[in-house]
């Protein structure tokens, strides 16, 4: 009885030996293959919300933990006193479009009065062209005595005029002319004076769009810090959006780094979720560890020198069900590479 009684210990012995003997080959050749790490975290896009302009908060139309699409209205400022610039804005645009049309139509004005002179100071120019003819040849029939001197000084009389007209009419033509380039920059001024205008009017409706806050991409509530009645700045947070679209960054030493490629296939270990297993692949290794980009990243050309085994970030995509529980930026994981 004894006898046997050693024997099925022996066995069970045996047993349970090749058994830790198997599973730890097992484990052994699986971990040769993988690369793991515990520092690593769950990681989204993650979009602020804040205002443009300074304005009292009328409605808040979101709440923590909301989901929202793009556009959504999320925040409403005071309209009243952007409003009134509004109106002002456009008033100022309707008068200097008002003065434009007047400085057109007098500049039209103008130039109908410079084409006028200048018709009136050919015709003139053709008058006193004609009296000159008429004046050479009086003074040729005087002098051989076939006409009076009365005649001749009627001629010459005639031909003075008709100048003293020409000059007239070319000096009317200048000052024309002289109105109808003041003219011209009057429009210039006016239409420079509706642009601006109308550059104040839209600053003015920009800032009357500003005052509803929307939702700059699909996503989750969270940081809600705005209630009703608020004063805000521009720069303030109000709250965050955090986009649907979620993967892992993991933090691998470089040493571990050798036989890891992009396109690699992960498991993933959700610390929340201690059943869940998510499946993903390396989508890229960043050009740099971690402690490079920090904020007082290390000097080591100054002091002692210590080596210390560098971390470099690892992005991870995840291939996520439809039924997958809520992941959110922070949540801790566990991924392992399979590197073989």
């Amino acid at each position: 009885m004894k006898k046997k009684l050693v024997l099925v210990i022996r066995g069970a012995f045996v047993t349970a030996l090749l058994v830790a003997l198997v599973w730890g080959g097992k484990m052994f050749f699986e971990s040769r293959g993988r690369e793991s790490t515990d520092d690593a975290f769950i990681e989204a896009h993650v979009m602020q919300v804040s205002p443009k302009i300074s304005e009292k908060v009328l409605r808040v139309l979101a709440d923590d933990n909301q989901m929202v699409k793009r556009g959504d209205l999320l925040v409403e400022l005071d309209p009243r006193d952007t409003e009134a610039l509004v109106k002002q804005a456009k008033a100022n645009l309707d008068s200097a479009e008002a003065k434009l049309a007047e400085a057109k139509a007098k500049l039209a004005a103008d130039q109908a009065s410079l084409a006028q002179a200048r018709a009136d100071v050919n015709e003139s120019k053709a008058l006193a062209d004609n009296a000159g003819q008429e004046l050479t040849r009086s003074s040729s029939l005087r002098k051989s005595g076939a006409i009076a001197q009365r005649e001749y000084d009627q001629t010459l009389a005639g031909e003075l005029s008709t100048n003293a007209a020409l000059a007239s009419k070319q000096q009317k033509a200048i000052a024309a002319d002289a109105g109808v380039n003041i003219a011209v920059a009057a429009v210039a001024s006016a239409e420079a004076w509706v642009e601006q205008s109308r550059a104040l009017l839209d600053t003015a409706q920009l800032r009357l769009d500003n005052t509803k806050i929307l939702a700059p991409g699909d996503g989750r509530i969270t940081r809600k810090n705005v209630e009703q009645g608020n004063f805000v700045q521009p720069g303030n947070s109000l709250m965050a959006v955090v986009a649907p679209e979620v993967w892992v960054i993991a933090n691998f030493k470089e040493t571990q780094l050798e036989r890891m490629r992009p396109g690699q296939r992960v498991e993933v270990h959700v610390d929340s979720y201690p059943n869940l297993r998510l499946r993903g692949k390396v989508d890229s290794i960043q050009s740099g560890t971690g402690s490079r980009f920090s904020l007082l990243p290390p000097e080591n050309a100054t002091g002692n020198y210590v080596k210390v085994v560098q971390r470099v970030p690892v992005k991870i995509s995840l291939d996520l069900p439809a039924d997958v529980p809520l992941l959110a930026p922070g949540m801790s994981v566990s991924p392992s590479v399979l590197v073989r």
